[in-house]
């Protein structure tokens, strides 16, 4: 009988062995946050028998004996291994290799306006009034012991403080790489505070250079202060042979505005928890994504948006296309608590499978506690409009380029609200790509600025 490995206990073991050099930065609060979280993690296992996690399969990913991660590599320049450049889109770039923040002898980057980013495990040692006011304070989730277990072997991330009334003008990109020929477990804590009345436009991108297996359980805790803006782009292209595990947790108070979007290309294994608490009155939250996948790929998008005081708005669009054996999954639920009166709060989720053996699962709740609410949800699982597609023929389109302007179309509904105009554009000619079935994982940027191939249809896009 074949013998498997047991990741759970190897892990466990690992948390012992290492504590005193994973709590060296630890106030005697935090030293119990990890035991109790590593615990949970400890009772609840791997989350693949959990009701929220019942479509994500993790059984072949937590198979494997993974390298953990526990220490940063010698400094090697980004650039020698590492470019990424997108046309006309100009970012304040920083990276992570393998979990941890990339610097020569800057482990932080403090901004003339008091804007401060860098290593969240420096910041902690330097800033420890800022850090530990939010550090691990939002992501208590019971559901969640993969959020527990990145708790209990927290290290570094990237951390990002945006002092009140400061407008960064400038989006951030920070990019996460994975370059290494051994089969890797990553735990990457980020930390984003957004002071009051403050803006920031955050893009978050997946990339690999060098890869076998790797399992990537990332948390990131998000703060939106009074009436500051935050948008958070997320893209992920990464490899057959990749798990990644993104939990977000965004905390609002009044008056806040957050948008986020979730775009998957590529994925072996890929699920986006998004976790929102609009906790302050007036609050504005979107959270969009979309996700292109085939072959035997799986993603699952699952968002909880809990409405705690009076006269929020929230609104959840995903759309999802699936080819071949391919599974998509959304799980969108809102809760409107009892004193949230007078809450705004949509959820639309739309589906098309490309073939009879494409998966599709989709849960769309609502959970409401206040009588003064104006509240939908709707989920939609088909194939494409065969009277669209008659339409298109009718007007000499062939087959294909019907096809593909019906997916463009219908995928570009999630797009255009990338409200920074040249990252727009190349997430319009990475979903034309997508597919046509022209996008791979490249060697040197999830966004493909190296590919200098253009995708030309034989009908002009912008007329659709």
């Amino acid at each position: 009988m074949e013998q498997t490995f047991d990741l759970k206990e190897h892990l466990i073991a690992t948390y012992r062995k290492n504590f005193d050099t994973l709590s060296r930065l630890d106030s005697p609060n935090m030293i119990e946050l990890r035991e109790k979280c590593i615990a949970q993690f400890e009772e609840q296992g791997f989350p693949h028998n959990l009701e929220q996690w019942k479509n994500t399969d993790l059984r072949d990913s937590i198979n494997k004996n993974y390298q953990i991660v526990l220490e940063p590599q010698p400094y090697n320049p980004v650039e020698s291994y590492f470019t990424c450049k997108v046309h006309n889109f100009d970012t304040y770039m920083f990276t992570l290799l393998n979990g941890w923040y990339v610097h020569k002898n800057a482990p932080l980057t403090t901004f003339p306006d008091g804007t401060i980013v860098g290593s969240l495990a420096v910041a902690r040692e330097k800033y420890p009034e800022i850090v530990n006011a939010h550090l691990a304070k939002h992501s208590d989730d019971a559901t969640n012991p993969l959020t527990a277990l990145n708790t209990a072997f927290m290290q570094d991330g990237f951390f990002v403080y945006v002092p009140e009334n400061v407008n960064v003008v400038k989006p951030m990109q920070v990019v996460s790489v994975v370059n290494s020929e051994q089969d890797l477990l990553i735990q990457t804590r980020n930390l984003i505070i957004a002071g009051k009345n403050s803006k920031l436009k955050l893009v978050h991108c997946d990339d690999s250079i060098k890869f076998a297996e790797t399992f990537i359980n990332s948390v990131t805790e998000i703060v939106v202060g009074d009436y500051a803006e935050l948008e958070y782009y997320k893209l992920e292209n990464k490899d057959n042979r990749s798990t990644l595990i993104n939990s977000v947790y965004v905390q609002q108070t009044d008056n806040s505005k957050f948008s986020s979007n979730t775009i998957t290309f590529n994925a072996g294994v890929s699920r986006n928890n998004i976790t929102v608490k609009l906790d302050g009155e007036y609050c504005e939250s979107e959270v969009r994504g979309l996700y292109l996948v085939d072959g035997a790929q799986r993603v699952d998008n699952y968002v909880l948006i809990h409405h705690l005081k009076p006269n929020g708005k929230s609104n959840q669009l995903f759309k999802g296309i699936m080819d071949d054996d391919s599974t998509g999954s959304f799980n969108g639920h809102v809760i409107v608590h009892k004193d949230a009166q007078k809450t705004l709060a949509f959820q639309s989720n739309k589906n098309i499978a490309l073939t009879d053996t494409a998966n599709v699962n989709t849960k769309p709740f609502l959970e409401i506690y206040a009588d003064d609410v104006k509240c939908s949800h709707g989920a939609t699982v088909g194939q494409l409009d065969a009277e669209a597609m008659f339409y298109l023929r009718t007007r000499g389109i062939c087959e294909r380029n019907a096809r593909m302007l019906l997916l463009y179309a219908f995928a570009m509904d999630v797009v255009n609200h990338v409200k920074i105009d040249a990252l727009r554009d190349q997430i319009d000619n990475m979903v034309s790509k997508r597919l046509s079935g022209e996008l791979t994982i490249c060697d040197q940027c999830v966004l493909h600025c190296s590919d200098e191939r253009q995708l030309n249809f034989e009908i002009d896009l912008s007329k659709i």
